[in-house]
């Protein structure tokens, strides 16, 4: 017997944010019990909602046809045992015409609540009820505090793809990423959270797939609630949807035994739907009003670059994403989440950015996401898009202002000096990077709301910065236009692939310059995997289009890439073991604020930086004397030199009090790290060679 629900449940929650939180979108989606389906859908301005059951073994019959009652609050529902575990459905809506009302009855749409989504054709998608249980055997989030986090920024399918130690049934997938060789090499590493790129259900757009590529890197969702199927292994992808989930939460369930968390990349910022005329799949076929931003006769206001803007400023859009972050941390539990042009959730009615934004203080205050850790890609392509420094407390960042000021110091200001025999600014800017970016971030906040970044998924490589001037983005099909055309790279006297050994010692002396300085510095680091072995993608600085060995991580190792994956690990020990170097405060004038690291600056003779040393050019030398203050550990105190100039300078270590020696603990100079290095005292001079970091212990 086949019934639709008519009770409605509009009571508001108690809550600073009421809309928000309002009982009405409470259980949207399909709930199973007792074998039974319940389906609620939102939307506001449909006149009609009718759910299609689809048979097992052929997603295209129709076995079942349901209309849907509205229960209030923009709610319809209707419960049958159609819904059963396993079962394929679609929503159809329909409703008036008008400015932006793009109601079609005949279209077949996603439910935006689906936990399991199928594709059975190009632009083509099934949502499917899956099963939801899991045994996590007592296996709980490791809970790794901010300061001791290092991130490893992934690709679920390129990390894992063409690699020889990890089963080839398992390459490229979920179950592959947490194979036990992936398990060692993030813990040799020192890495302790594992960021993915997008692994919310995505599709490839139309303009890709004529020119025979795909959207490798996934930001195009379709769903914010069904992983994507095909990183699933062949076996859990032919068993169905509950099995992609179970191999998901396999994954996260192995991980977390290992103590590494994982961080997903989420794109709620826009969907799969692109501009008005592009595929309909969901939001534009449910309630295109609602949920995209347009203006007053339906034109799109997109402030994303990618066709649509979800409308946060609407309650159940911004609702949906909600529940999206609460469904992956608790029911997936995932650790933390890097939101995609995060200023676009945070935008009013207005679409204008508030860092108040309900959606953005329902994320950080929700209960239900105590410990999650929240960060922010705080830009967009809108109207005062660019907000890096501007979100509230709870929320972490990406830093771009610390991506551009490190590469500028240790390559473009490097090819400058070439160029023009000076440099063209000092080390101020650069050390107030190093010491956690106070001019960015307010102290309430602290340096830890900075997640610090030399490269990322978007642009070039490690590699690659250090090899080319110019980006090679041919093959992209966009003529070259796509990419930065600004990258702050020195290709350090040859472009691209060389086997001049000085262009290739100098370039990895460059790699080690920037991962050093990543690693030693306040704020938390963020590496992107493949960068600790050099990985190139032959200049392509925007390689979101290849799923093709040119993103696939090569594996096979010469042995500078062995010693430059050895640094990093030798990096993240030493960063973990000393906390003078991971402040999670700002001591500024205060030199006993708990948890944070007094701070003094020498230049190269051994005294008190200048006001005049900082800001001239010329002078691209410091000594960085950071002493912890014990909040949880045991005090420590280190000495960090940096010289940013390719000639060599006389040293000589300063008095610091009670310090009788300084102990070597790593330098960029060497090309395996752990090379046997004197221990110094204080007033003790040496030779600095050209472009060069060292770092001590202060005993």
């Amino acid at each position: 017997m086949i019934s639709a629900s008519a009770d409605p449940t509009t009571a508001a929650s108690e809550s600073p944010i009421p809309g928000l939180l309002s009982d009405a979108f409470q259980d949207l989606g399909v709930r199973v019990h007792d074998g039974v389906g319940t389906l609620r859908v939102w939307s506001e301005n449909a006149s009609a909602v009718e759910v299609v059951v689809f048979d097992d073994d052929d997603p295209d019959w129709i076995v079942d046809t349901l209309p849907l009652a509205p229960v209030g609050g923009g709610v319809w529902e209707a419960t049958t045992p159609g819904l059963r575990v396993g079962a394929s459905y679609s929503v159809r809506v329909d409703g008036p015409h008008g400015p932006g009302m793009t109601f079609n009855p005949a279209t077949l749409l996603i439910d935006p609540y689906a936990r399991g989504l199928a594709s059975p054709g190009i632009h083509s998608w099934r949502s499917v009820v899956v099963d939801e249980g899991f045994d996590w055997g007592g296996v709980a989030k490791p809970s790794t505090p901010m300061d001791r986090t290092v991130v490893y920024e992934a690709h679920v399918k390129g990390l894992t793809k063409r690699h020889p130690d990890v089963p080839a049934a398992l390459h490229g997938t979920y179950a592959g990423i947490a194979h036990p060789v992936m398990i060692e090499h993030y813990r040799s590493l020192g890495v302790t959270a594992i960021e993915l790129l997008p692994i919310h259900a995505f599709a490839s757009e139309p303009r890709l797939l004529q020119l025979g590529l795909t959207n490798y890197w996934g930001y195009n969702s379709v769903g914010f609630f069904a992983p994507h199927a095909p990183y699933a292994t062949a076996a859990a992808q032919a068993e169905g949807a509950s099995a992609v989930l179970r191999e998901v939460k396999g994954m996260v369930k192995l991980l977390h035994e290992a103590g590494i968390e994982v961080i997903l990349d989420v794109v709620y910022n826009h969907t799969a739907e692109q501009g008005l005329g592009e595929p309909r799949s969901s939001f534009r076929g449910l309630d295109n009003r609602a949920y995209y931003r347009q203006s007053d006769d339906g034109t799109y206001v997109d402030v994303t670059g990618c066709g649509n803007s979800v409308n946060t400023s609407t309650d159940a859009a911004a609702r949906l994403v909600l529940d999206s972050v609460r469904y992956w941390a608790n029911d997936v539990q995932i650790d933390g989440f890097r939101f995609d042009l995060a200023p676009t959730l945070g935008r009013d009615a207005s679409h204008t950015f508030t860092p108040d934004h309900p959606l953005l203080r329902a994320i950080a205050q929700d209960p239900a996401l105590t410990g999650v850790k929240l960060i922010a890609e705080p830009w967009d392509v809108g109207l005062g898009g660019w907000q890096t420094g501007a979100f509230g407390d709870g929320w972490a960042e990406w830093n771009d202002r610390y991506r551009d000021r490190v590469r500028n110091f240790w390559l473009s200001d490097i090819d400058y000096s070439r160029r023009a025999a000076a440099t063209p600014v000092g080390i101020g800017g650069f050390a107030t990077r190093l010491a956690g970016s106070a001019n960015t971030f307010s102290a309430e906040r602290g340096p830890l709301a900075g997640v610090n970044f030399v490269t990322a998924h978007d642009g070039f490589t490690l590699h690659d910065l250090v090899s080319y001037d110019v980006k090679r983005n041919e093959a992209n099909g966009e003529h070259g236009r796509d990419g930065a055309g600004t990258n702050r790279s020195f290709n350090h006297g040859f472009e691209g692939p060389t086997d001049d050994e000085g262009v290739l010692a100098t370039r990895r002396r460059a790699m080690r310059n920037l991962l050093g300085t990543l690693l030693l510095s306040a704020g938390v680091p963020m590496i992107t995997a493949g960068d600790e072995i050099a990985r190139s993608q032959q200049g392509n600085n925007n390689a979101y289009c290849h799923d093709s060995t040119l993103t696939w991580h090569d594996w096979s190792l010469e042995p500078w890439q062995e010693d430059l994956r050895a640094h990093v690990a030798l990096l993240t020990r030493i960063r973990r073991e000393n906390p003078a170097l991971r402040p999670g405060r700002f001591a500024h004038a205060d030199r006993t604020v708990p948890g944070a690291s007094v701070i003094d600056w020498y230049d190269e003779t051994g005294q008190t930086m200048s006001v005049e040393q900082w800001t001239d050019p010329s002078h691209r030398t410091l000594q960085y004397a950071a002493q912890s203050t014990p909040e949880h550990e045991a005090p420590n105190r280190t000495l960090l030199i940096v010289h940013g100039r390719e000639d060599a300078v006389e040293v000589t270590l300063p008095a610091l009090d009670g310090v009788t020696r300084f102990v070597p603990l790593w330098s960029s100079v060497d090309e395996r790290p752990c090379a046997e290095a004197p221990v110094r005292g204080p007033g003790e001079t040496f030779t600095a060679e050209g472009t060069s970091m060292y770092l001590f212990r202060a005993e």
